[in-house]
């Protein structure tokens, strides 16, 4: 019975290794990719040198005091430590592909949709004036051109429908101010406003005109964040961060 025994033993530890399962070796869980921005993914084109300063083509006269002063100011106002968020990037990248056709099929500068990250900022609510969309249209204006406020329905709220409204106004006001930049300023102000200060001062030169203080600091405001766009880095902009969540445009 011993002898029995120490056989059964040893036939018990001879098993081959191949025959014993082999307990799973756990991997490490992995951890969720992160998505980074890198100064890549704002190469918009326009590429801009760092002392050219333009709107519509039309250089900004830099080489007054004054008029570099305010643009100074504007680059400051809206550098990242001072607007302390990406959020105006991100919509760039989302927004600009819808925006960019349409002003081109209606014949209308690139630089123009600067205005709508100026005019929207970080949202589309309503101003308290009531204005409201990506082009900050009032009711009335919005309308005109086309789109339908009123009965549950709002089209201020759609990128493209927007756009095209906004590029039909643009258009109007081009046709009576003959300038781009002065098109701008009517936007912003309004072409009857306009119209009586271009009387007034019996001046058409935006840059030496004397208007509200939005209006006179509209197009400096448009060119700095159309620097800031293209140049990042250059104000500010730090290469990687969670991206802001982009927004729900149609």
């Amino acid at each position: 019975m011993a002898v029995l025994v120490i056989i059964s033993t040893l036939n018990i530890c001879s098993v081959p290794a191949g025959n014993i399962a082999a307990e799973p070796v756990k991997k490490p869980a992995e951890k969720p990719a992160v998505a980074v921005f890198t100064p890549q993914k704002f190469a918009f084109k326009n590429s801009v040198t760092p002392d050219e300063f333009s709107f519509a083509n039309e250089t900004l006269p830099i080489n007054d005091a004054y008029v570099k002063h305010k643009l100074q100011w504007s680059l400051r106002k809206h550098e990242f430590k001072n607007v302390g968020s990406n959020i105006l990037q991100s919509k760039a990248i989302q927004l600009f592909p819808i925006i960019e056709p349409i002003l081109k099929a209606y014949g209308i500068p690139d630089d123009f949709k600067y205005v709508a990250l100026v005019e929207s900022g970080f949202g589309e609510g309503a101003s308290s004036k009531g204005a409201k969309g990506l082009w900050q249209f009032m009711p009335g204006t919005a309308r005109t051109y086309g789109l339908k406020v009123g009965g549950g329905i709002d089209e201020r709220m759609s990128a493209r429908k927007s756009t095209i409204a906004a590029c039909k106004y643009i258009r109007s006001l081009y046709s009576e101010f003959n300038s781009w930049t002065l098109a701008a300023a009517a936007y912003n102000n309004g072409e009857i406003k306009l119209e009586h200060a271009i009387n007034r001062q019996s001046e058409d030169n935006y840059f030496l005109m004397h208007l509200n203080g939005e209006t006179a600091s509209y197009v400096y405001n448009i060119v700095a964040m159309k620097q800031i766009i293209l140049q990042p880095e250059k104000y500010g902009f730090k290469p990687y961060f969670k991206p802001a969540e982009l927004f729900a445009f149609n």
